[in-house]
């Protein structure tokens, strides 16, 4: 070793580094020991991990080592700091990832990700949370970091600064050998066309024990990476645009498409002469089926347990993603979802892109989005007046209308703040037809809403179960207070979940937390329950047809009030998963990897089966459709 002494910073870099990623790992073993035992195989994470920490260690190595090997003594000596600052830098930023990563799968049932850089971008509801929720990590962070910081102060810089007085021959002579090294452990494989990435990380059938094989620089620096190819689905398959197109009409119930660019292009009209009725959705955050009584979950709606009464109960009904995102996406668009982000972030659909308030407004409605809190959140405020929503009301609108309101908290004002906003707004439309969405946030961690207006269902106040409980107790309030209101006879009310609380589980796709509930009350539609298989894809198309209009639609779900018999569909999202399921059969897409099947002997159950490639073949088509109305600017009315 003494002859390579000119390359101790890197070996000191290498050394440090897999002893905090490989700590980090152990440590994440034990906080989640239960679920990982689960694999028969679950060793395989730590030789996994240390193929993965080697793979970025050995990216981030190569230029230290290129300037060490090239470059003479004297400009050494004047660039000697820079080595410091680069090693530390990135050590630094490997411990604060780790430490950052035990509260994150506890939240979403992986390592750091999209999701990680996504929620940077909003410093003051993220900082509002953490320092509420997350206090504790917060402080033992602070004190990790700078206890490290301390050291490194007194006696780091001996670890990192280049060793001189090396012949510039012997240095050029090792450098073959070192850097064929620290190529091949970059891309971790000599055979392969392309380096190793995470989906070579699959080795279980549970998703959040795969995720712990990684590290979270890596899957955090590869979530960066990839946010250039936005769009891109070449990663699941390829398939011809023609044949994508005909194999996603077969599980539409539209028949008649109108010759035109956009593929899926359909009149939608009523059956019957009737009214033109007003229309609103009313999005729960993160209302998954587990805590509604009525689906067979906790006691926590009894507001909505009893409207379920008077209203279509969906007990079969399936969210395309895990953020909110997805589901705004879904209720206003009915996109297919696009495996790499939700349209309400993607550049190319912030103008021309179909919504339900574009179809509405050309009706001549009101449309409008009212939400207790920062409407620019999630990129909401952008998509949606750049699509038809004539009216944004938002934190600033609470703010500034000088009512007396229950509770602002770190995400904005309540819910039944909200409610009462958006009753008083319905009311003053007078005889104007309109069509909105109201976003409610009081169920979202830290959990804040007003005292005294539930009986808690435990101890102590600010916990999921609680919020659940008030989020359902302002639910009761908006239709008591609609149900006074001359607009209520005339309007078709829909109250949907966008996602469930944490998405977790041991299967590849946690199908039960993709269960959500939806409730429509609509005069004209009778009270009962709707129990077949339907997607969140389904509901904008179901709506549209139930309002009374004529128009025109781009949307591939389907009308669910139609007596035809359409088989089903659902499109789940999991991170980079993409599944498609068909009654029980459900085939599981993984980026650069090829397509799984399984049958789903109930919600939580899943059993491998061979691939049936017609099914595969349709499931794939949902991706590359989707990415061809995107990039093509073929989701549109016109």
């Amino acid at each position: 070793m003494k002859k390579l002494q000119h390359l101790k910073p890197l070996f000191n870099f290498f050394i440090i580094g897999l002893i905090i990623n490989s700590l980090s790992r152990i440590i994440l073993f034990y906080i989640f020991k239960e679920r990982v035992v689960e694999t028969e195989n679950y060793s395989q994470l730590f030789l996994i991990g240390l193929r993965f920490d080697v793979i970025l260690l050995s990216y981030l190595s190569f230029l230290p080592f290129v300037l060490i090997t090239f470059l003479p003594d004297n400009w050494l000596q004047k660039i000697k700091n820079f080595f410091t600052v680069y090693f530390l830098f990135f050590l630094f930023i490997m411990l604060l990832m780790e430490l950052s990563t035990p509260d994150f799968v506890h939240q979403y049932d992986t390592r750091p990700n999209r999701l990680f850089l996504d929620y940077l971008i909003y410093p003051k509801e993220v900082l509002g949370t953490l320092v509420k929720s997350y206090l504790g990590s917060l402080i033992g962070t602070f004190v990790v970091l700078t206890l490290a910081l301390v050291y490194v102060i007194k006696k780091g810089k001996k670890y990192f600064f280049p060793v001189y007085n090396f012949s510039y021959l012997y240095k050029l002579i090792t450098f073959l050998p070192v850097g064929f090294l620290l190529f091949w452990g970059a891309r971790s494989s000599l055979t392969s066309k392309r380096p190793i990435n995470a989906s070579n990380a699959i080795f279980s059938s549970d998703q959040m024990t795969n995720a712990l094989a990684l590290n979270s620089t890596y899957t955090v620096g590869f979530a960066a990476y990839s946010l250039k190819n936005e769009g891109n689905v070449k990663k699941y398959g390829k398939m011809d645009e023609k044949e994508a197109y005909n194999r996603v009409k077969k599980y539409m119930d539209v028949t008649d498409f109108l010759p035109s660019e956009v593929p899926f292009l359909h009149e939608v009209k009523p059956d019957s002469v009737q009214p033109k009725y007003n229309v609103v959705i009313f999005l729960q955050e993160s209302l998954g089926a587990e805590y509604v009584g009525c689906l067979g979950g906790l006691p926590l709606t009894p507001e909505l347990d009893k409207l379920s009464k008077e209203g279509l109960l969906f007990t079969n009904l399936y969210c395309t993603g895990t953020r909110s995102v997805r589901g705004i996406e879904q209720v206003t668009s009915g996109f297919i979802p696009n495996p790499s982000e939700s349209v309400v972030k993607l550049s190319g659909a912030q103008q021309g892109f179909f919504t339900l308030a574009e179809a509405f407004g050309n009706q001549g409605y009101d449309t409008s989005f009212i939400y207790g809190g920062m409407a620019n959140f999630d990129n909401m405020a952008s998509f949606f007046n750049g699509n038809g929503f004539k009216n944004i009301i938002d934190e600033t609108d609470f703010d500034s209308d000088g009512n007396n309101y229950a509770l602002k908290g770190t995400w904005g004002y309540s819910d039944e703040d909200l409610v009462t906003k958006a009753n008083n707004y319905f009311k003053s439309q007078g005889n104007t037809p309109f069509f909105s969405l109201m976003f409610s946030t009081s169920n979202h961690e830290p959990f804040e809403f007003p005292d005294g207006r539930i009986d808690l269902y435990e101890q102590p106040k600010n916990t999921v179960h609680n919020a659940m409980k008030y989020a359902d107790f302002a639910i009761g309030k908006f239709f008591e207070l609609a149900k006074k209101e001359d607009y209520f006879k005339n309007t078709i009310f829909i109250v949907i979940a966008d996602h469930n609380t944490r998405t977790y589980g041991k299967n590849l796709v946690p199908v039960n937390k993709f269960h959500i509930p939806a409730l429509i009350i609509d005069p004209n539609v009778k009270a009962g329950v709707y129990d077949k298989l339907a997607s969140q894809m389904d509901i904008a198309p179901t709506l549209l047809e139930l309002s009374g209009i004529t128009t025109y639609s781009p949307m591939v779900g389907r009308n669910l009030m139609k007596k035809e018999e359409v088989e089903g569909r659902t499109i789940m999202l999991f991170h980079e998963t993409y599944s498609f399921r068909v009654g029980n059969e459900i085939v599981v897409f993984n980026p650069n990897a090829e397509p799984l099947q399984f049958q789903l002997k109930n919600d939580t159950t899943m059993i491998p089966m061979p691939l049936n490639k017609e099914l595969a073949a349709d499931g794939l088509a949902h991706i590359v459709t989707s990415s061809y109305l995107y990039k093509e600017r073929k989701y549109k009315s016109k």
